[in-house]
């Protein structure tokens, strides 16, 4: 039975990279705004609701090009490693 084994998920380098800019666009964005960044980002990630982050210079296009689960995994492994 499949459901024995334990599935194996791995983001690559450069997406590291690339979610890390992005989210730091997003973080300076929200910043600029007047908003708290970190709440902002962790209601969108719960919710994936994009009207948590600002329009300011493109925030929202940007982080919605991130997918949810591989921005979760870097924040853990990045959280982890410190």
């Amino acid at each position: 039975m499949d459901s024995e084994f334990t599935r194996k998920f791995q983001v690559p380098l450069e997406r590291d990279n690339e979610m890390k800019t992005i989210l730091m666009a997003v973080y300076d964005a929200l910043q600029k705004k007047g908003y708290n960044p970190i709440n902002q980002i962790v209601g969108y990630i719960l919710s994936e609701d994009p009207t948590y982050i600002t329009n300011y210079n493109n925030a929202r296009t940007l982080i919605r090009k991130l997918d949810r689960d591989e921005l979760l995994q870097e924040l853990v492994r990045q959280y982890l490693s410190s």
